[in-house]
């Protein structure tokens, strides 16, 4: 599927749960100079998993790399959502029309450019765009999702 210019390139980082792992995943990324654009974490029994989105991923990696964590990388879609009540709910309505599932969803907000958007997996990504272009939906590319 790479390249596919509405993919973005998420990272899961695999990790042990307890108190301070995730701070000092985000520290360690941030001393590298690593900004996270999105943001979702999420635990089963003794390990969490961190799914991140960041401007340069292939840098994101070699710092993971360097530090022994775990990781994969996988696509997702970023699209942006109307700010006020329903927007969300119009971009998964668009969704469900097609008779996809979302395999996840989390929130990604950029407030200096006043952009409210969502980072999803569907069960098809290549159809999921297709739909959301269908119906003027904006998709957002990785250039895009990177500060200014």
């Amino acid at each position: 599927m790479a390249g596919e210019p509405f993919f973005i390139r998420q990272i899961v980082v695999f990790m042990d749960k307890g108190p301070g792992n995730l701070a000092k995943l985000t520290r360690h990324l941030s001393a590298r100079g690593i900004n996270l654009r999105a943001l979702s974490v999420s635990e089963k029994g003794d390990f969490g998993t961190a799914r991140i989105v960041v401007p340069d991923p292939d840098n994101c990696i070699e710092v993971l790399k360097e530090a022994g964590y775990h990781y994969r990388e996988n696509d997702v879609l970023a699209v942006e959502v109307a700010d006020q009540p329903g927007g969300m709910a119009d971009v998964l309505d668009v969704i469900a029309g097609e008779n996809l599932n979302v395999d996840y969803i989390y929130c990604m907000i950029d407030a200096r450019r006043g952009l409210a958007g969502v980072i999803l997996r569907t069960s098809d990504l290549l159809k999921t765009i297709a739909a959301l272009q269908a119906k003027g939906v904006k998709l957002l590319t990785q250039q895009e999702i990177t500060p200014l």
